[in-house]
């Protein structure tokens, strides 16, 4: 595998990401929430769009894989900003964002600030307001008093290490909820979730349908499906929103 790009950012700190230049409309891939640009999901939609001459990019945020800076230090308006300068600096013309779990809430606050840009939305287990709505009301009494104490507390992971939840992370995200008024975003959305997914819920998707101001919003359930949604036969379903949403 190649190594990535980087793309330099104020005070030294980079972003590391993969771009394959290509016809438009460009998919750019966000990732979740302590994921990298090397996934199973990222990797097989950029062999999609090559093997049809379509642009492609990937990346990973601060903190995050390749890119510089600690994850602890990141927050939803970091990351959310990550995006814009990779959407601003790397990407060219009308884009489809496809974004997975957390990346599901960075495409959604990507189309507000680019709705010139952004032409269609594909959420894969997309999980706006997590930080609220699924984070913080799971926390144990120990962890509330850590993140008081300290800042922090330690989430353990069924996909790796525990990882740090912070309280700048739960406060910066109460300031960019989206679910709880109308969400002023008008181009194509196709949301996939599995009813088998044990992080987020299936029903998000259907609050989130119910938010959008668009009238082209598309829900796929997938009876047995997990958070990923990264198997081959859930590859071919995201694909598939892509090439609809592409044509």
């Amino acid at each position: 595998m190649s190594a990535p790009q980087l793309l330099p950012l104020a005070a030294g700190e980079r972003l590391a990401f993969h771009h394959l230049p290509g016809a438009a409309p460009g998919l750019l891939f966000c990732g979740g929430y302590t994921s990298d640009m090397s996934g199973t999901k990222a990797l097989a939609l950029e062999s999609h769009c090559r093997e049809r001459g379509r642009a492609f990019t990937r990346f990973d945020y601060r903190g995050h894989g390749a890119s510089s800076g600690r994850f602890i230090d990141g927050t939803i308006g970091a990351w959310r900003d990550d995006a814009l300068a990779i959407v601003d600096q790397v990407t060219q013309g009308p884009l489809i964002v496809a974004g997975s779990s957390m990346g599901g809430w960075i495409m959604l606050l990507l189309a507000l600030a680019r709705p010139e840009r952004v032409r269609a939305l594909v959420g894969v287990a997309a999980a706006p307001d997590f930080t609220e709505d699924l984070v913080l009301p799971g926390a144990t009494e120990e962890q509330r008093r850590d993140l008081e104490r300290q800042g922090f507390w330690l989430q353990p992971s069924a996909y790796g290490p525990p990882y740090p939840v912070t309280k700048a992370l739960i406060e910066d995200g109460r300031r960019r909820l989206l679910l709880r008024g109308p969400i002023a975003i008008d181009c194509p959305v196709h949301l996939l979730h599995g009813q088998r997914d044990p992080d987020v819920p299936w029903q998000t998707a259907l609050r989130l349908a119910e938010r959008l101001r668009s009238e082209d919003v598309t829900i796929e359930l997938v009876k047995a499906g997990d958070h990923r949604l990264s198997t081959d036969a859930d590859i071919a379903r995201i694909t598939g929103a892509i090439d609809r949403l592409s044509g």
